[in-house]
């Protein structure tokens, strides 16, 4: 019996855009003998295809794909406890799948990979879920991790602007937490994971918003401005889009417009 330890590659591939498939990226799918891929449902099987395009263009033959249902998670508002415990319940029931598609699917030897949108080490949670699996110690493998073109690059890329500003911090939040970030006048923030069009909570007469959905799809939405001239047109694009496409996905920067003098 071979005692040859399976391989997983934890593969960033990018907001949305094929041509984001960094060389890094193609070489690891050209190694992989099984790609696990985690289904949304219907309304977002256009992100399970975009996988399957991936892999025709680059994987080597012969190749596996096994395909999963994510499991339901619980997304109404709640404080913050509730929503820690949530989402720990959500990656529990994950890390079960997990461990059984690298206990069943794969034979000692094997490399499996996951195929994670953005890159693997901002605000998925994979990594942390095969960590999970490690601590259990009821399945081995080694992780190896391909970093991808996040959703922050491709909106500062579509807007054509830096990400930051000369000399000042740059804070990245989830939207849930934008409250507790506030405002000032030394850095900007870079807001993920809105279900609740956060940005219309925010002040000031100084705040341009950069603002994309959809980011290297055909169905790219982008909108920059003063927040308070273009926050309606934002809100009016996100109902239209989730109501033709039965979801949105969007990342957005606020930005502190710097005074004449600096």
């Amino acid at each position: 019996m071979t005692t040859e330890q399976r391989r997983i590659l934890v593969i960033g591939i990018g907001a949305g855009d094929p041509d984001h498939l960094t060389l890094g990226a193609v070489k690891a799918i050209r190694r992989a003998d099984v790609f696990f891929v985690v289904g949304k449902g219907q309304d977002k099987s256009a992100l399970t295809d975009l996988r399957h395009r991936m892999l025709e263009e680059h994987a080597q033959a012969p190749y596996r794909v096994v395909e999963v249902r994510d499991p339901s998670r619980d997304r109404r508002p709640m404080d913050r406890s509730d929503y820690a415990s949530a989402v720990q319940d959500w990656r529990t029931r994950r890390g079960d799948i997990f461990e059984r598609l690298m206990r069943e699917e794969m034979s000692a030897g094997e490399t499996g990979a996951f195929l994670v949108w953005g890159d693997p080490s901002l605000y998925d949670s994979t990594l942390g879920i095969l960590n999970d699996i490690e601590e259990r110690g009821s399945v081995s493998a080694t992780v190896e991790v391909i970093p991808g073109i996040t959703s922050v690059s491709t909106l500062a890329a579509r807007h054509r602007i830096p990400v930051n500003q000369v000399g000042r911090p740059l804070h990245i939040t989830p939207a849930r937490r934008l409250g507790d970030v506030g405002q000032n006048d030394d850095g900007d923030i870079v807001v993920m994971l809105d279900a609740h069009e956060s940005f219309t909570q925010v002040e000031g007469d100084d705040v341009w918003i950069y603002w994309g959905a959809y980011l290297g799809t055909p169905d790219e939405l982008l909108v920059a401005g003063p927040l308070g001239e273009v926050a309606d047109r934002i809100r009016h694009l996100r109902a239209e889009a989730r109501a033709r496409h039965g979801w949105i996905m969007d990342t957005y920067l606020l930005r502190i417009a710097k005074s004449p003098d600096e």
